[in-house]
């Protein structure tokens, strides 16, 4: 929860009739010649009917049933197939790695370089930056500077601020799968400002407005999108509720009461459910993609909010704010098989490239920590400001980014 908000061709039968034929005329010559020996019979198989003695039917070729197809692979990871490869879009592979920290009380943008473990910038931005979110196409960083109503735009290239834009007040920022629109969530924790909670979908190449959607429970948070991308599960934190909405009508179309705090929203490689943080039950919710029920719930730790991927998606991340734990949730059993202690206010997570790191940004700590991606051991802390939230690591494998933090598919 957060604090500051904004007021070869085939033969014909002829053909092969006809060759069937000459065959025959052949073999009965050779029979005169040779004699009716059996090794003579056995010499050469040719088509049922011929006088050779051999009596197992036999197919002309085009009549011969066709191999069994070969079945096709499913590729590591599923929905995350591109991910999981490791293999960089060419158009961002030669690009600097980054990690990139929005500092939400100091206004300001932390970058850090992964590789000497150092910070090597910090540059100003809009008001209350909550997340860095990768374009869809993967050639543009947004800050979602919340209360300063804009997006500031970022060139990965040389890590600094080219641009900014006016959107609605961005707490959060998607892209639809098919890469037509982009989505600003406007989140509003309190009943009283509930008319402007909701979800801005734009034209995401013009940035024309298409629609907003008010989302009737408070504290419209965190999404994702079903495999096909025609819909999107939402949390709201205010309220306990989840809501599906279509992507394409631009339209709510349910909704779910999981109680507690819902927050980071992940769908399973499978796509068969999604995983849902909940601050306020401590734990996972597994809401059904098909029936939008519930179909689980993991209990995890106090103040269960952010969630990342191990790169090969075996493994799910859940940060534990209240608790300053993580735990690491088997995604094939759906259990806890590990708790790392790391002490402080563990919010959002990022993981490597070369899946070896997770770098989780301690928010009322105002510090970004890395651990080592499969025992959990603190490898470095950074100072790096005022509540430092949705951090990204970047460039990451994968063709395109559904946004928040660098949710890739």
């Amino acid at each position: 929860m957060h604090n500051l908000r904004p007021a070869p061709a085939a033969e014909s039968q002829l053909a092969i009739m006809s060759r069937s034929r000459a065959v025959g005329a052949l073999l009965m010559a050779g029979v005169i010649v040779a004699g009716c020996s059996a090794a003579a019979r056995s010499a050469t198989p040719v088509a049922s009917g011929t006088e050779s003695g051999d009596v197992s039917p036999r197919l002309a070729p085009s009549l011969a049933p066709a191999p069994e197809p070969t079945p096709t692979p499913t590729p590591p990871g599923g929905i995350y197939a591109g991910p999981v490869s490791g293999n960089m879009d060419p158009s961002i592979a030669n690009l600097p790695l980054r990690v990139y920290v929005p500092n939400e009380t100091t206004n300001d943008v932390t970058v850090i370089d992964p590789e000497t473990l150092e910070i090597v910038d910090r540059f100003a931005v809009g008001k209350a930056p909550e997340h860095i979110t990768p374009s869809w196409d993967l050639q543009t960083l947004y800050v979602n500077n919340m209360n300063g109503a804009t997006l500031t735009v970022i060139d990965p290239r040389t890590q600094k601020p080219v641009d900014t834009r006016s959107v609605p007040f961005p707490y959060n920022l998607y892209y639809t799968p098919d890469g037509t629109k982009a989505i600003v969530v406007a989140d509003y924790l309190g009943a009283s400002m509930v008319a402007d909670n909701g979800l801005y979908f734009y034209n995401r190449e013009t940035w024309e407005l298409l629609k907003f959607v008010n989302v009737p429970w408070p504290g419209v948070n965190h999404l994702d999108f079903s495999a096909d991308g025609s819909f999107l599960l939402v949390s709201c934190e205010s309220t306990g509720f989840v809501v599906k909405v279509d992507t394409r009508a631009m339209t709510i179309d349910g909704a779910f009461e999981v109680g507690g705090s819902p927050l980071d929203v992940r769908l399973a490689p499978a796509g068969d459910v999604f995983f849902v943080g909940n601050q306020g039950t401590n734990g996972v919710d597994i809401i059904d993609a098909a029936t939008m029920q519930r179909a689980g719930f993991i209990p995890t730790g106090r103040g269960a909010h952010g969630l990342a991927f191990s790169r090969d998606v075996t493994r799910l991340f859940v940060t534990n704010r209240t608790a300053g734990t993580i735990s690491v949730i088997d995604v094939a059993t759906r259990q806890v098989v590990d708790t790392w202690a790391v002490g402080g206010s563990p919010d959002m997570a990022a993981v490597s490239p070369d899946g070896r790191q997770l770098w989780v940004s301690n928010r009322f700590h105002g510090t970004v920590e890395v651990l080592d991606a499969e025992t959990g051991e603190t490898i470095k802390v950074f100072e790096t400001g005022g509540n430092p939230h949705g951090l990204t690591f970047w460039p990451q494998p994968g063709s395109i980014s559904l946004g928040h933090n660098g949710n890739m598919r």
